[in-house]
Protein backbone atom coordinates (compact mmCIF):
# COMPACT_ATOMS: atom_id res chain seq x y z
CA UNK A 1 0.00 0.00 0.00
CA UNK A 2 0.93 3.75 -0.82
CA UNK A 3 1.00 5.36 2.58
CA UNK A 4 3.19 8.58 1.85
CA UNK A 5 3.96 10.42 -1.35
CA UNK A 6 6.92 13.43 -1.26
CA UNK A 7 7.14 15.83 -4.38
CA UNK A 8 9.75 18.51 -4.55
CA UNK A 9 9.66 21.30 -6.85
CA UNK A 10 8.16 18.84 -10.03
CA UNK A 11 6.94 20.90 -12.82
CA UNK A 12 4.37 23.38 -10.96
CA UNK A 13 4.56 21.65 -7.42
CA UNK A 14 7.02 23.20 -5.23
CA UNK A 15 6.72 21.32 -2.18
CA UNK A 16 3.94 18.57 -1.41
CA UNK A 17 3.77 15.98 1.30
CA UNK A 18 0.21 13.48 1.38
CA UNK A 19 -0.09 10.68 3.28
CA UNK A 20 -2.65 7.52 1.59
CA UNK A 21 -4.66 5.26 3.64
CA UNK A 22 -6.30 2.31 2.80
CA UNK A 23 -9.86 2.01 0.70
CA UNK A 24 -10.56 4.02 -1.99
CA UNK A 25 -9.01 7.76 -2.29
CA UNK A 26 -10.29 10.22 -5.20
CA UNK A 27 -8.37 13.02 -6.87
CA UNK A 28 -10.41 15.77 -8.34
CA UNK A 29 -9.93 19.32 -9.45
CA UNK A 30 -10.59 21.35 -12.77
CA UNK A 31 -9.24 20.57 -16.24
CA UNK A 32 -5.46 21.46 -16.13
CA UNK A 33 -5.02 22.08 -12.63
CA UNK A 34 -2.36 19.61 -12.56
CA UNK A 35 -3.54 16.00 -11.72
CA UNK A 36 -1.22 14.83 -14.45
CA UNK A 37 1.35 16.41 -12.73
CA UNK A 38 0.70 14.52 -9.24
CA UNK A 39 0.79 10.79 -11.69
CA UNK A 40 3.97 12.19 -13.17
CA UNK A 41 5.89 12.83 -9.58
CA UNK A 42 4.35 9.34 -8.66
CA UNK A 43 5.67 7.51 -11.39
CA UNK A 44 9.24 9.14 -11.15
CA UNK A 45 9.47 7.59 -7.79
CA UNK A 46 8.30 4.05 -9.57
CA UNK A 47 10.56 4.22 -12.10
CA UNK A 48 9.23 5.97 -15.21
CA UNK A 49 11.01 7.25 -18.16
CA UNK A 50 12.67 10.64 -16.41
CA UNK A 51 11.98 13.83 -18.43
CA UNK A 52 14.29 16.75 -17.83
CA UNK A 53 10.42 18.82 -18.23
CA UNK A 54 9.62 17.85 -14.75
CA UNK A 55 12.07 19.99 -13.41
CA UNK A 56 10.40 22.99 -12.24
CA UNK A 57 11.56 26.02 -14.07
CA UNK A 58 13.33 27.77 -10.69
CA UNK A 59 14.73 24.49 -9.56
CA UNK A 60 18.05 23.02 -10.40
CA UNK A 61 16.11 19.52 -10.03
CA UNK A 62 13.38 17.38 -8.90
CA UNK A 63 12.62 14.52 -6.40
CA UNK A 64 9.93 12.18 -6.11
CA UNK A 65 10.03 10.09 -2.76
CA UNK A 66 7.12 6.79 -2.28
CA UNK A 67 6.98 5.72 0.99
CA UNK A 68 5.32 1.64 0.83
CA UNK A 69 3.96 -0.54 3.46
CA UNK A 70 3.36 -3.94 1.64
CA UNK A 71 2.61 -6.98 3.94
CA UNK A 72 5.27 -9.48 5.03
CA UNK A 73 4.88 -11.82 2.49
CA UNK A 74 4.60 -9.88 -0.33
CA UNK A 75 6.78 -10.79 -3.65
CA UNK A 76 8.68 -7.51 -3.94
CA UNK A 77 10.35 -8.72 -0.14
CA UNK A 78 11.67 -11.31 -2.22
CA UNK A 79 12.87 -9.34 -4.95
CA UNK A 80 14.56 -6.37 -2.50
CA UNK A 81 16.26 -9.39 -0.48
CA UNK A 82 17.76 -10.60 -4.06
CA UNK A 83 19.30 -7.50 -4.46
CA UNK A 84 20.73 -7.25 -0.55
CA UNK A 85 18.67 -4.65 -0.05
CA UNK A 86 16.65 -4.73 3.71
CA UNK A 87 13.15 -3.60 3.80
CA UNK A 88 11.32 -3.90 7.21
CA UNK A 89 7.99 -2.55 7.58
CA UNK A 90 8.26 0.46 4.57
CA UNK A 91 9.75 0.47 1.44
CA UNK A 92 11.35 3.83 0.04
CA UNK A 93 11.54 4.73 -3.06
CA UNK A 94 13.08 7.62 -4.14
CA UNK A 95 14.15 9.46 -7.55
CA UNK A 96 15.94 12.78 -7.80
CA UNK A 97 16.45 14.58 -11.20
CA UNK A 98 18.55 16.76 -12.73
CA UNK A 99 17.94 19.70 -15.28
CA UNK A 100 20.35 17.84 -17.47
CA UNK A 101 18.13 15.21 -17.92
CA UNK A 102 20.38 13.22 -15.52
CA UNK A 103 18.14 10.73 -12.90
CA UNK A 104 19.79 8.76 -9.71
CA UNK A 105 17.87 6.25 -7.93
CA UNK A 106 17.14 4.72 -4.33
CA UNK A 107 15.85 2.07 -2.26
CA UNK A 108 15.71 2.49 1.15
CA UNK A 109 17.96 5.48 0.66
CA UNK A 110 20.34 2.54 -0.68
CA UNK A 111 21.47 3.92 -4.68
CA UNK A 112 20.18 1.35 -7.13
CA UNK A 113 19.58 1.46 -11.06
CA UNK A 114 16.46 2.87 -12.55
CA UNK A 115 15.80 -0.67 -14.23
CA UNK A 116 15.69 -2.17 -10.41
CA UNK A 117 13.33 1.05 -9.31
CA UNK A 118 11.05 0.32 -12.39
CA UNK A 119 10.78 -3.91 -11.18
CA UNK A 120 9.76 -2.74 -7.70
CA UNK A 121 7.70 0.13 -8.88
CA UNK A 122 6.15 -2.65 -11.10
CA UNK A 123 5.55 -5.05 -7.67
CA UNK A 124 3.92 -2.48 -5.51
CA UNK A 125 1.44 0.15 -8.25
CA UNK A 126 -0.24 -0.73 -11.36
CA UNK A 127 -1.88 2.54 -12.94
CA UNK A 128 -3.82 1.96 -15.28
CA UNK A 129 -4.81 5.26 -17.82
CA UNK A 130 -6.70 5.83 -21.17
CA UNK A 131 -3.51 6.85 -23.15
CA UNK A 132 -1.17 4.10 -21.76
CA UNK A 133 -1.41 0.47 -22.51
CA UNK A 134 -2.99 -1.35 -19.41
CA UNK A 135 -0.93 -4.23 -17.49
CA UNK A 136 -3.57 -7.01 -18.93
CA UNK A 137 -2.54 -5.97 -22.66
CA UNK A 138 0.51 -8.20 -21.90
CA UNK A 139 -0.24 -12.22 -22.52
CA UNK A 140 1.91 -13.61 -20.13
CA UNK A 141 -0.05 -11.18 -17.46
CA UNK A 142 -3.39 -12.55 -19.09
CA UNK A 143 -2.32 -16.41 -18.68
CA UNK A 144 -1.12 -15.86 -15.29
CA UNK A 145 -4.76 -13.97 -14.34
CA UNK A 146 -6.91 -16.65 -16.04
CA UNK A 147 -4.90 -19.27 -13.71
CA UNK A 148 -5.15 -17.42 -10.73
CA UNK A 149 -8.70 -16.70 -11.45
CA UNK A 150 -9.70 -20.37 -12.13
CA UNK A 151 -7.18 -22.91 -12.66
CA UNK A 152 -5.84 -25.20 -9.09
CA UNK A 153 -1.87 -24.09 -8.12
CA UNK A 154 -0.58 -27.93 -8.20
CA UNK A 155 -1.49 -27.76 -12.56
CA UNK A 156 0.66 -25.17 -12.63
CA UNK A 157 3.35 -26.36 -10.37
CA UNK A 158 3.18 -29.82 -11.87
CA UNK A 159 3.50 -28.34 -15.08
CA UNK A 160 6.26 -26.43 -14.02
CA UNK A 161 7.54 -28.86 -12.07
CA UNK A 162 7.30 -31.69 -15.15
CA UNK A 163 8.92 -28.86 -17.88
CA UNK A 164 12.09 -28.54 -15.36
CA UNK A 165 12.58 -32.36 -15.47
CA UNK A 166 11.91 -32.65 -18.64
CA UNK A 167 14.26 -30.06 -19.94
CA UNK A 168 17.24 -31.52 -17.41
CA UNK A 169 16.12 -35.22 -19.08
CA UNK A 170 16.67 -33.65 -22.42
CA UNK A 171 20.35 -31.70 -21.54
CA UNK A 172 21.42 -35.00 -19.99
CA UNK A 173 20.39 -36.54 -23.14
CA UNK A 174 21.67 -34.29 -25.83
CA UNK A 175 24.80 -34.25 -23.72
CA UNK A 176 25.38 -38.20 -23.61
CA UNK A 177 24.28 -37.97 -27.59
CA UNK A 178 27.19 -35.33 -28.57
CA UNK A 179 29.96 -37.49 -26.03
CA UNK A 180 28.60 -40.72 -28.11
CA UNK A 181 29.20 -39.18 -31.40
CA UNK A 182 32.76 -38.15 -29.72
CA UNK A 183 33.69 -41.67 -29.00
CA UNK A 184 32.22 -43.28 -31.33
CA UNK A 185 35.31 -42.52 -33.90
CA UNK A 186 38.27 -43.88 -30.85
CA UNK A 187 36.19 -47.20 -30.52
CA UNK A 188 37.97 -49.00 -33.80
CA UNK A 189 41.35 -47.70 -33.30
CA UNK A 190 40.87 -48.71 -29.45
CA UNK A 191 39.52 -52.24 -30.60
CA UNK A 192 42.43 -52.61 -33.01
CA UNK A 193 45.56 -51.35 -30.12
CA UNK A 194 43.40 -53.43 -27.87
CA UNK A 195 43.50 -56.51 -30.28
CA UNK A 196 47.34 -55.79 -30.90
CA UNK A 197 48.19 -55.72 -27.02
CA UNK A 198 46.19 -58.99 -26.26
CA UNK A 199 47.62 -60.84 -29.32
CA UNK A 200 51.26 -59.41 -28.02
CA UNK A 201 50.44 -60.77 -24.43
CA UNK A 202 53.12 -58.16 -22.93
CA UNK A 203 54.21 -59.80 -18.85
CA UNK A 204 55.29 -57.63 -16.25
CA UNK A 205 59.28 -57.14 -16.23
CA UNK A 206 59.41 -59.54 -19.98
CA UNK A 207 61.55 -57.06 -21.35
CA UNK A 208 64.20 -57.39 -18.75
CA UNK A 209 63.86 -61.36 -18.44
CA UNK A 210 63.94 -61.02 -22.36
CA UNK A 211 67.29 -58.67 -22.07
CA UNK A 212 68.89 -61.09 -20.01
CA UNK A 213 68.24 -64.21 -22.05
CA UNK A 214 69.57 -62.42 -25.25
CA UNK A 215 72.06 -61.74 -23.66
CA UNK A 216 73.23 -65.25 -22.33
CA UNK A 217 72.14 -66.92 -25.70
CA UNK A 218 74.33 -64.36 -27.10
CA UNK A 219 77.11 -65.54 -25.08
CA UNK A 220 76.52 -69.16 -25.32
CA UNK A 221 76.93 -68.75 -29.65
CA UNK A 222 80.06 -67.02 -29.02
CA UNK A 223 81.26 -69.80 -26.57
CA UNK A 224 80.15 -72.38 -29.42
CA UNK A 225 82.13 -70.10 -32.33
CA UNK A 226 85.17 -70.40 -30.04
CA UNK A 227 84.96 -74.09 -29.65
CA UNK A 228 84.72 -75.53 -33.14
CA UNK A 229 87.59 -73.23 -34.08
CA UNK A 230 89.74 -74.92 -31.30
CA UNK A 231 88.74 -78.24 -32.16
CA UNK A 232 89.16 -77.50 -35.75
CA UNK A 233 92.91 -76.29 -34.90
CA UNK A 234 93.28 -80.17 -33.80
CA UNK A 235 91.07 -81.82 -36.56
CA UNK A 236 92.46 -82.53 -39.64
CA UNK A 237 92.88 -79.45 -41.89
CA UNK A 238 93.72 -78.72 -45.24
CA UNK A 239 94.63 -81.37 -48.33
CA UNK A 240 97.37 -82.58 -46.50
CA UNK A 241 95.38 -84.02 -43.47
CA UNK A 242 98.05 -82.78 -41.46
CA UNK A 243 97.07 -81.73 -37.69
CA UNK A 244 98.80 -81.87 -34.41
CA UNK A 245 98.01 -85.09 -33.53
CA UNK A 246 99.17 -86.58 -37.00
CA UNK A 247 102.44 -84.42 -36.19
CA UNK A 248 103.31 -85.72 -33.25
CA UNK A 249 102.90 -89.40 -34.56
CA UNK A 250 105.13 -88.55 -37.27
CA UNK A 251 108.16 -86.88 -35.02
CA UNK A 252 107.61 -90.38 -32.59
CA UNK A 253 108.47 -92.44 -36.39
CA UNK A 254 110.87 -90.53 -37.28
CA UNK A 255 112.74 -90.43 -33.69
CA UNK A 256 112.47 -94.26 -33.46
CA UNK A 257 114.59 -94.52 -36.68
CA UNK A 258 118.10 -93.37 -34.60
CA UNK A 259 120.21 -95.73 -33.29
CA UNK A 260 120.51 -95.79 -30.38
CA UNK A 261 116.52 -94.42 -30.27
CA UNK A 262 116.41 -91.05 -28.40
CA UNK A 263 114.35 -91.88 -25.64
CA UNK A 264 113.27 -89.25 -23.75
CA UNK A 265 112.00 -86.88 -26.67
CA UNK A 266 110.10 -89.77 -27.91
CA UNK A 267 108.48 -90.16 -24.25
CA UNK A 268 107.55 -86.92 -24.61
CA UNK A 269 105.93 -86.76 -27.71
CA UNK A 270 104.06 -89.81 -26.61
CA UNK A 271 103.00 -87.97 -23.64
CA UNK A 272 101.69 -85.19 -25.74
CA UNK A 273 100.36 -87.44 -28.18
CA UNK A 274 97.67 -88.34 -25.42
CA UNK A 275 97.26 -84.84 -24.24
CA UNK A 276 96.14 -83.99 -27.67
CA UNK A 277 93.69 -86.51 -28.06
CA UNK A 278 92.46 -86.03 -24.33
CA UNK A 279 91.87 -82.63 -25.06
CA UNK A 280 90.08 -82.94 -28.82
CA UNK A 281 88.14 -85.32 -26.80
CA UNK A 282 87.58 -82.76 -24.05
CA UNK A 283 86.50 -80.06 -26.73
CA UNK A 284 84.25 -82.51 -28.46
CA UNK A 285 82.14 -82.95 -25.54
CA UNK A 286 82.16 -79.60 -24.33
CA UNK A 287 80.80 -78.78 -28.29
CA UNK A 288 78.11 -80.82 -27.48
CA UNK A 289 77.34 -79.20 -24.69
CA UNK A 290 77.27 -75.30 -25.32
CA UNK A 291 76.33 -75.23 -29.14
CA UNK A 292 73.89 -72.63 -29.26
CA UNK A 293 69.88 -72.18 -30.27
CA UNK A 294 69.73 -69.72 -32.94
CA UNK A 295 65.67 -70.20 -33.18
CA UNK A 296 65.50 -70.06 -29.50
CA UNK A 297 67.83 -66.36 -29.89
CA UNK A 298 65.80 -65.02 -32.60
CA UNK A 299 62.62 -65.93 -31.09
CA UNK A 300 63.35 -63.64 -28.18
CA UNK A 301 65.11 -61.17 -30.02
CA UNK A 302 62.11 -60.95 -32.70
CA UNK A 303 59.98 -60.89 -29.37
CA UNK A 304 61.75 -58.13 -28.08
CA UNK A 305 61.95 -56.36 -30.64
CA UNK A 306 58.20 -56.31 -31.27
CA UNK A 307 57.64 -55.25 -27.57
CA UNK A 308 60.26 -52.75 -27.92
CA UNK A 309 58.21 -50.87 -31.12
CA UNK A 310 54.94 -51.49 -29.65
CA UNK A 311 56.19 -49.29 -26.79
CA UNK A 312 57.31 -46.97 -28.87
CA UNK A 313 54.20 -46.40 -30.62
CA UNK A 314 52.43 -45.37 -27.62
CA UNK A 315 54.82 -43.39 -26.31
CA UNK A 316 55.23 -46.44 -23.41
CA UNK A 317 58.15 -48.23 -21.44
CA UNK A 318 57.49 -51.92 -22.58
CA UNK A 319 57.48 -52.41 -18.67
CA UNK A 320 54.04 -50.14 -19.02
CA UNK A 321 52.20 -52.21 -21.93
CA UNK A 322 50.63 -54.38 -19.79
CA UNK A 323 48.77 -51.32 -17.78
CA UNK A 324 48.23 -49.28 -21.18
CA UNK A 325 46.13 -52.36 -22.66
CA UNK A 326 43.87 -52.76 -19.06
CA UNK A 327 43.59 -48.80 -19.38
CA UNK A 328 42.58 -49.13 -22.85
CA UNK A 329 40.14 -51.85 -22.26
CA UNK A 330 38.08 -49.54 -19.67
CA UNK A 331 37.67 -46.89 -21.92
CA UNK A 332 36.43 -48.91 -24.70
CA UNK A 333 34.11 -50.13 -21.66
CA UNK A 334 33.49 -47.04 -20.69
CA UNK A 335 32.39 -45.96 -24.27
CA UNK A 336 30.34 -49.23 -24.28
CA UNK A 337 28.79 -47.96 -21.04
CA UNK A 338 28.41 -44.54 -22.06
CA UNK A 339 26.32 -46.23 -25.24
CA UNK A 340 24.03 -47.64 -23.33
CA UNK A 341 23.85 -44.77 -21.17
CA UNK A 342 22.71 -42.17 -23.73
CA UNK A 343 20.22 -44.87 -24.74
CA UNK A 344 18.85 -44.82 -21.09
CA UNK A 345 19.28 -40.98 -21.16
CA UNK A 346 17.19 -40.43 -24.41
CA UNK A 347 14.15 -43.01 -22.99
CA UNK A 348 14.72 -40.93 -19.86
CA UNK A 349 13.76 -37.75 -21.68
CA UNK A 350 10.93 -39.35 -23.63
CA UNK A 351 9.27 -40.07 -20.35
CA UNK A 352 9.94 -36.82 -19.17
CA UNK A 353 8.39 -35.07 -22.31
CA UNK A 354 5.46 -37.82 -22.36
CA UNK A 355 4.81 -36.86 -18.37
CA UNK A 356 5.38 -33.20 -19.18
CA UNK A 357 3.20 -33.18 -22.01
CA UNK A 358 0.06 -35.00 -19.70
CA UNK A 359 0.43 -32.31 -16.93
CA UNK A 360 0.10 -29.54 -19.97
CA UNK A 361 -2.91 -31.41 -21.10
CA UNK A 362 -4.46 -31.07 -17.79
CA UNK A 363 -4.05 -27.80 -17.33
CA UNK A 364 -5.00 -26.41 -20.70
CA UNK A 365 -8.27 -28.68 -19.92
CA UNK A 366 -8.22 -26.59 -16.69
CA UNK A 367 -7.63 -23.50 -18.65
CA UNK A 368 -10.09 -23.59 -20.74
CA UNK A 369 -12.92 -24.11 -18.62
CA UNK A 370 -11.06 -21.44 -16.60
CA UNK A 371 -11.53 -19.54 -19.46
CA UNK A 372 -15.39 -20.15 -20.18
CA UNK A 373 -16.11 -18.77 -16.42
CA UNK A 374 -13.93 -15.50 -16.89
CA UNK A 375 -16.06 -14.70 -19.82
CA UNK A 376 -19.35 -15.58 -18.26
CA UNK A 377 -18.29 -13.33 -15.03
CA UNK A 378 -17.10 -10.55 -17.34
CA UNK A 379 -20.46 -10.25 -19.20
CA UNK A 380 -22.51 -9.28 -16.35
CA UNK A 381 -20.19 -6.77 -15.41
CA UNK A 382 -19.53 -5.27 -18.55
CA UNK A 383 -23.64 -4.38 -19.48
CA UNK A 384 -23.55 -1.36 -16.02
CA UNK A 385 -20.50 0.06 -17.51
CA UNK A 386 -22.26 1.09 -20.93
CA UNK A 387 -20.19 -1.78 -22.82
CA UNK A 388 -23.11 -3.59 -23.06
CA UNK A 389 -22.54 -4.36 -26.82
CA UNK A 390 -18.92 -5.37 -26.04
CA UNK A 391 -18.03 -9.18 -26.02
CA UNK A 392 -15.25 -10.36 -23.92
CA UNK A 393 -13.94 -13.90 -25.37
CA UNK A 394 -10.28 -15.18 -23.56
CA UNK A 395 -8.98 -17.20 -26.49
CA UNK A 396 -6.39 -20.34 -25.52
CA UNK A 397 -4.09 -20.93 -28.93
CA UNK A 398 -1.31 -23.95 -28.68
CA UNK A 399 2.28 -23.41 -29.08
CA UNK A 400 4.75 -25.21 -31.45
CA UNK A 401 6.74 -27.35 -29.13
CA UNK A 402 9.60 -25.21 -29.04
CA UNK A 403 7.95 -22.65 -27.54
CA UNK A 404 6.34 -25.03 -24.87
CA UNK A 405 7.38 -23.68 -21.51
CA UNK A 406 6.86 -24.06 -17.10
CA UNK A 407 3.53 -22.37 -17.82
CA UNK A 408 2.59 -24.95 -20.09
CA UNK A 409 2.05 -25.18 -23.96
CA UNK A 410 -0.97 -22.55 -24.69
CA UNK A 411 -0.77 -18.97 -25.19
CA UNK A 412 -3.71 -17.06 -23.39
CA UNK A 413 -5.27 -14.31 -25.02
CA UNK A 414 -7.61 -11.63 -23.87
CA UNK A 415 -9.50 -10.42 -26.76
CA UNK A 416 -12.82 -7.58 -27.16
CA UNK A 417 -15.18 -7.54 -29.90
CA UNK A 418 -16.37 -3.35 -28.47
CA UNK A 419 -19.42 -3.79 -31.09
CA UNK A 420 -21.70 -6.82 -32.37
CA UNK A 421 -20.41 -8.34 -35.68
CA UNK A 422 -16.60 -7.49 -34.89
CA UNK A 423 -13.81 -9.62 -34.89
CA UNK A 424 -12.64 -10.12 -31.62
CA UNK A 425 -9.50 -8.35 -31.27
CA UNK A 426 -6.34 -7.88 -28.70
CA UNK A 427 -7.59 -5.68 -25.34
CA UNK A 428 -5.03 -2.78 -26.44
CA UNK A 429 -6.89 -2.10 -30.21
CA UNK A 430 -10.17 -3.43 -29.38
CA UNK A 431 -11.90 -0.33 -28.20
CA UNK A 432 -11.20 3.55 -27.27
CA UNK A 433 -8.96 5.00 -23.99
CA UNK A 434 -12.48 5.23 -22.29
CA UNK A 435 -13.92 2.12 -22.69
CA UNK A 436 -10.58 0.12 -22.73
CA UNK A 437 -10.46 1.74 -19.03
CA UNK A 438 -14.11 0.29 -17.94
CA UNK A 439 -13.19 -3.05 -19.67
CA UNK A 440 -10.10 -3.08 -17.67
CA UNK A 441 -11.96 -2.18 -14.20
CA UNK A 442 -14.73 -5.09 -14.73
CA UNK A 443 -11.68 -6.82 -15.14
CA UNK A 444 -10.15 -6.41 -12.01
CA UNK A 445 -13.45 -6.60 -10.36
CA UNK A 446 -13.89 -10.20 -11.49
CA UNK A 447 -10.15 -10.91 -11.02
CA UNK A 448 -9.41 -8.82 -7.74
CA UNK A 449 -7.89 -12.24 -6.14
CA UNK A 450 -6.07 -13.01 -8.86
CA UNK A 451 -3.49 -10.42 -9.09
CA UNK A 452 -3.04 -7.97 -6.28
CA UNK A 453 -0.06 -5.32 -6.65
CA UNK A 454 -1.01 -3.46 -3.52
CA UNK A 455 -2.00 -0.25 -4.90
CA UNK A 456 -4.37 0.36 -8.36
CA UNK A 457 -4.36 3.58 -9.80
CA UNK A 458 -7.33 4.22 -12.19
CA UNK A 459 -6.93 7.57 -14.12
CA UNK A 460 -10.01 9.15 -15.79
CA UNK A 461 -11.46 5.39 -15.77
CA UNK A 462 -14.88 7.53 -16.19
CA UNK A 463 -14.19 9.46 -19.06
CA UNK A 464 -17.46 9.73 -21.21
CA UNK A 465 -19.40 8.31 -19.19
CA UNK A 466 -21.91 9.85 -15.89
CA UNK A 467 -25.55 9.00 -14.49
CA UNK A 468 -25.65 5.22 -14.08
CA UNK A 469 -22.45 4.21 -15.61
CA UNK A 470 -20.40 6.57 -13.73
CA UNK A 471 -21.93 4.80 -10.49
CA UNK A 472 -21.51 1.97 -11.58
CA UNK A 473 -17.70 2.78 -11.86
CA UNK A 474 -17.41 3.60 -8.48
CA UNK A 475 -19.47 1.43 -6.93
CA UNK A 476 -17.19 -1.13 -8.51
CA UNK A 477 -14.04 0.68 -7.68
CA UNK A 478 -15.51 0.68 -3.97
CA UNK A 479 -15.68 -3.14 -4.21
CA UNK A 480 -12.22 -3.36 -5.28
CA UNK A 481 -11.19 -1.11 -2.45
CA UNK A 482 -12.65 -3.66 -0.06
CA UNK A 483 -9.01 -6.08 -1.18
CA UNK A 484 -6.78 -3.21 -2.77
CA UNK A 485 -5.66 0.07 -2.23
CA UNK A 486 -7.03 2.27 -5.15
CA UNK A 487 -6.17 5.86 -6.30
CA UNK A 488 -8.94 7.19 -8.96
CA UNK A 489 -8.05 10.39 -10.89
CA UNK A 490 -11.73 11.14 -11.80
CA UNK A 491 -14.61 14.17 -12.88
CA UNK A 492 -17.13 12.42 -11.96
CA UNK A 493 -18.87 12.76 -8.71
CA UNK A 494 -20.62 9.32 -8.53
CA UNK A 495 -17.70 8.39 -8.57
CA UNK A 496 -15.81 10.43 -6.02
CA UNK A 497 -18.65 10.10 -3.14
CA UNK A 498 -17.64 6.20 -2.66
CA UNK A 499 -13.70 7.50 -2.01
CA UNK A 500 -12.52 7.05 1.82
CA UNK A 501 -10.21 9.72 1.14
CA UNK A 502 -10.95 12.88 -1.67
CA UNK A 503 -8.08 15.12 -2.65
CA UNK A 504 -8.54 18.11 -4.37
CA UNK A 505 -6.01 19.77 -6.51
CA UNK A 506 -5.74 23.36 -7.34
CA UNK A 507 -3.77 25.61 -9.09
CA UNK A 508 -2.54 28.62 -7.07
CA UNK A 509 -0.93 32.34 -7.96
CA UNK A 510 1.75 32.57 -5.40
CA UNK A 511 4.14 35.36 -4.91
CA UNK A 512 4.12 35.39 -8.85
CA UNK A 513 4.24 32.05 -9.96
CA UNK A 514 1.74 29.45 -10.50
CA UNK A 515 2.01 26.01 -8.18
CA UNK A 516 -0.52 23.09 -8.02
CA UNK A 517 -1.23 22.27 -4.64
CA UNK A 518 -2.79 18.67 -3.06
CA UNK A 519 -5.22 19.46 -0.29
CA UNK A 520 -7.71 17.05 1.36
CA UNK A 521 -11.16 17.75 1.76
CA UNK A 522 -13.23 16.46 4.70
CA UNK A 523 -17.13 17.59 5.81
CA UNK A 524 -18.43 20.76 3.93
CA UNK A 525 -14.84 21.27 1.85
CA UNK A 526 -15.93 17.77 0.66
CA UNK A 527 -19.34 18.38 -0.07
CA UNK A 528 -18.33 21.72 -2.03
CA UNK A 529 -16.16 20.24 -4.10
CA UNK A 530 -18.69 17.45 -5.33
CA UNK A 531 -21.25 20.01 -6.22
CA UNK A 532 -18.86 22.10 -7.89
CA UNK A 533 -18.53 18.83 -10.21
CA UNK A 534 -22.54 18.40 -9.94
CA UNK A 535 -22.59 22.07 -11.17
CA UNK A 536 -19.35 23.19 -13.12
CA UNK A 537 -18.30 26.82 -12.62
CA UNK A 538 -21.42 28.40 -10.69
CA UNK A 539 -22.13 25.99 -7.21
CA UNK A 540 -25.79 26.58 -6.35
CA UNK A 541 -27.75 25.17 -3.52
CA UNK A 542 -29.24 22.32 -5.33
CA UNK A 543 -26.12 21.26 -6.65
CA UNK A 544 -25.04 21.32 -2.68
CA UNK A 545 -27.93 19.51 -1.61
CA UNK A 546 -27.06 17.12 -4.89
CA UNK A 547 -23.78 16.74 -3.45
CA UNK A 548 -25.25 16.40 0.43
CA UNK A 549 -27.61 13.58 -1.01
CA UNK A 550 -24.62 11.61 -3.10
CA UNK A 551 -22.48 11.45 0.17
CA UNK A 552 -25.39 10.39 2.17
CA UNK A 553 -25.81 7.42 0.34
CA UNK A 554 -22.46 5.13 -0.34
CA UNK A 555 -20.30 7.34 2.60
CA UNK A 556 -18.36 5.09 4.05
CA UNK A 557 -18.46 4.98 7.89
CA UNK A 558 -15.27 5.48 8.60
CA UNK A 559 -12.16 7.81 6.73
CA UNK A 560 -8.54 7.85 7.85
CA UNK A 561 -7.57 11.07 7.36
CA UNK A 562 -4.35 11.54 4.64
CA UNK A 563 -3.04 14.61 3.85
CA UNK A 564 -0.68 16.95 5.48
CA UNK A 565 -0.16 19.56 3.08
CA UNK A 566 3.18 20.97 2.91
CA UNK A 567 3.30 25.24 2.24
Amino acid sequence: MLTALSLRDVVLIDRQDIVFGPGLSVLTGETGAGKSILLDGLGLALGARADAGLVARHAAEASAVACFAPPSDHPVRALLAEQGIGAEDEILLRRVLSRDGRSRGFINDQPVGVGLLRRVGAALVEIQSQNAQIGLADPPVQRALLDAFGVDPELTGAVSTAFSAWRTAARAAEEAALGRERTEQNVQWLAHVIQELDTLAPEPDEEERLAIERQRLQEGERRAEALAVALAELATRGRSGSSPAAAVRAAIRAISRLAPPAAEPVAALERAEEALGEAESLLARLTETETGDPRRLERAETRLFALRAVARKHGVSVAELPELCARLKSELAAIQDEAAAAEARARDATSAREAYIEAASRLAAARAEAARRLETALASELPPLRLEKARFHCRLETFVERDWGPEGTEAVSFLLAANPGQEPTPLARAASGGELARLMLALKVVLIGARNPGTLIFDEVDAGIGGAAAAAVGERLARIAERVQVLVVTHSPQVAVHARQHFRITKEALRGRTTTRVTELDGSLRQEEIARMLAGATVTDAARAAAASLLAGPQPASRRRGLRAGG
